[in-house]
């Protein structure tokens, strides 16, 4: 199966959330399942992880661990999507049809940027109810990594 993974679904596999356990079993190896990011991940990843940092929530080095295991990752078990002036065109389409934010709008254009490049339909797996709506909304088949 392939799946593409929002950075609300992403992060459950790096800090303990609701979801991880679901997030963790869909991304094993034996699985055999195919993960599918946008590049852009890697910023807002970061983010979650220094957000958290900050408050306290994780200490500095593994902040710094989580964030070396999602380099390995991305370039081992990740697909990635490149952000593209089409990826952002298509966002501002997306902004203009649904209540996202900019990064939201940016991911679901990559959703599509994917499922063109693999001629596949990639189910989106998020945890942003937003995201959930506006993918719903254009039929995509969806999972919530949080949901039971």
């Amino acid at each position: 199966m392939l799946y593409y993974l929002d950075s609300s679904a992403l992060v459950k596999l790096y800090i303990r959330e609701v979801g991880t356990d679901k997030m963790l079993e869909m991304a094993g190896r034996k699985s055999g399942h195919q993960l599918t990011v946008l590049a852009l991940a890697q910023v807002e990843i970061r983010s979650a992880f220094r957000k958290r940092q900050r408050a306290g929530d994780i200490g500095n080095r593994l902040a710094e661990e989580l964030r070396a295991a999602f380099q390995r990752h991305s370039e081992s078990r990740f697909v990635r999507q490149p952000l593209t002036d089409t990826v952002l065109d298509l966002a501002c389409e997306l902004l203009d049809r649904h209540k996202l934010t900019s990064f939201d709008a940016v991911q679901l254009a990559g959703y599509f940027a994917v499922k063109a490049a693999t001629g596949a339909v990639p189910v989106l797996v998020s945890a942003d109810q937003d995201m959930l709506l506006a993918a719903r909304a254009e039929n995509i088949p969806v999972l919530d990594p949080s949901m039971p």
